[in-house]
This record gives C-alpha cells, sequence and structure tokens, in this order.
C-alpha cells in the first residue's frame, strides 16, 4: 500500500464514521513524523508500518481526540503536549493571548517586568505564551489539578519559559501578592451544556476544565470578587469566556471595581463576543 492509497483509505474510513476526513492527513504526518510539503512528495512511496497508522485512525474513529492520540496541539507557533488531564488549547485562546499583548505593551512602560499570573494553566499554553513573548521572568501559573500542572511543567520545560507554578484553587496560592496582569480561561459550560457536548470533548477531556457551575458562572464570581485585591494599579485582566457570556461577566467587574476599572467585551474572528478585557486605573 503506498502512502496515497493508505491516505485515501483512512479518509474513507473516517467519514463513514462521522468524523472529519482532515484528520487523516494530521494522523498520518504524525506517523510518518513530515510536514505536509513532504507528505505531498512522499505520496507514491509504500506505507510503512500500515497497522500502527490504522489503530490510530481506530482510536480516532472511536471517539479519541486526535490531539490524545498524537499528544500534541499547536498553539501560538508552538507544539504543546497535551493528554486527557488538560484541555486542548483552543485557536480561539490565541486571540485572547494576542489581546494581553496588546494590551500590556500599551498599558506597562515595560512589560517584560510585569508581574503575571495564569488561573487554572491547564497546559500551560497561555502562561507560557506571555512569558515567551514578552521576555517576561515573572510569571506564574496556577491550577487546581497536580495533573494537569505536570502537564504545563513540561511544556514550560521543553519550550525554556521561566514559569513558577502554583497549586491550589483559582485565586488562593496568590493571595498577598500583587499582580499587574491576571489572565484566565476558567470552565464556562454550564452543567446542562456539557450534557450535550460533541463525545470528543465530553468523554475525553477533563469536566472540571470544562465544567463552571451550574450555569457556567461561578468561577467567574470568584474571580471577579477576589481579584480587588490582588490586581495592582494599573492593572490589566483578561478573560475568555463562553458565548453570550460576556456583559454578564463584564459587569461582575464592574460591579466589583466599580469606577476604578475600564472594561471593555471584545469580539472574536467569527463575530462572538469570546473575550473581556478590563484595564485597572
Amino acid at each position: 500500500m503506498t502512502v496515497f492509497e493508505a491516505l485515501k483509505w483512512a479518509s474513507s474510513f473516517l467519514e463513514k464514521h462521522g468524523r472529519e476526513a482532515s484528520a487523516a492527513e494530521w494522523l498520518i504526518k504524525h506517523e510518518l513524523n513530515v510536514s505536509r510539503t513532504e507528505l505531498l512528495l512522499q505520496m507514491q512511496d509504500e506505507m510503512p508500518n500500515f497497522p500502527s497508522f490504522e489503530a490510530k485512525i481506530n482510536e480516532h474513529a472511536s471517539g479519541i481526540p486526535v490531539q490524545h492520540i498524537v499528544e500534541k496541539e499547536e498553539f501560538y507557533g508552538r507544539t504543546f503536549r497535551v493528554n486527557h488531564h488538560v484541555l486542548v488549547p483552543r485557536p480561539e485562546t490565541e486571540e485572547l493571548v494576542q489581546g494581553i499583548l496588546t494590551r500590556a505593551k500599551a498599558l506597562f512602560s515595560d512589560p517584560a517586568k510585569a508581574t503575571i499570573a495564569d488561573v487554572g494553566t491547564g497546559s500551560g499554553a497561555i502562561a507560557i505564551s506571555l512569558a515567551l513573548e514578552l521576555r517576561n521572568q515573572d510569571v506564574t501559573a496556577v491550577d487546581i489539578s497536580e495533573d494537569a500542572l505536570k502537564v504545563a511543567k513540561e511544556n514550560a520545560r521543553r519550550l525554556e519559559a521561566p514559569i513558577s507554578f502554583l497549586h491550589g484553587d483559582l485565586l488562593q496560592p496568590l493571595e498577598g501578592r500583587k499582580l499587574d496582569i491576571v489572565v484566565s480561561n476558567p470552565p464556562y459550560i454550564s452543567e446542562e451544556e456539557y450534557a450535550t457536548l460533541d463525545p470528543l470533548v465530553r468523554d475525553h477531556e477533563p469536566i472540571q476544565a470544562l465544567v463552571g457551575g451550574e450555569n457556567g458562572y461561578e468561577l467567574y464570581r470568584r474571580l471577579a470578587e477576589g481579584l480587588p485585591k490582588l490586581i495592582s494599579s494599573p492593572g490589566l485582566i483578561g478573560f475568555e469566556v463562553g458565548e453570550k457570556q460576556a456583559r454578564t461577566v463584564a459587569r461582575m467587574l464592574e460591579d466589583s471595581f466599580g469606577e476604578r476599572i475600564q472594561v471593555d467585551v471584545v469580539k472574536d474572528i467569527s463575530g462572538k463576543e469570546r473575550m473581556v478585557f478590563g484595564v485597572v486605573k
């Protein structure tokens, strides 16, 4: 069997099982350890170790996310290790990172010296991206899951990002500190919505990284209530939020900070209100 024939079989097999045919290309590139250009050049070569590739296709057809099969995902130009202990980084979260970078450079004379905390870090994608993009040595990543922190620490080590890690619930490990920037992509799915999620997500990603209480707002409320004690002035807050949650989360920050904060709701590339930023005066 040639590489072309293996790819054609895999694409058809996945489509018959209700999966995206494009996943076949992703998995065959991983199996062959090649780029897309290299794959195209090898199409008429014999497919090496087809049983291994076939097993990966069957795993995905059965409902396992591609990212968990290959144990990696691209985020902000870097490759992050992921597994079932962490949420797979999404493209829209890259827009949250970009929003923080843009505002940090406008707000602080030297954002490389800002104290930054990523609350609910998961794979560490946000914290690591901010540390490397800002060349910042004072980034702290917090997570309630020790298993998630292991993944984040491995990503930081491999990408040579100078991150400090704390285990604990939301802002609790940060008590007594003063922070210039706080960013968070907390769980924001309601319990009702969780039951309707795509099985690729619901059955394979950690529930504590997805569900934000009965109505999806619990963690935002706790963050908004606790941040006034921790954030410096000037300070910057950035949240990723679920669709249709932005206005409510913005009001939570305004209620907690009063006139001290200027809150902006920002749309993502798809035109959905998915980010809330607050600048503390």
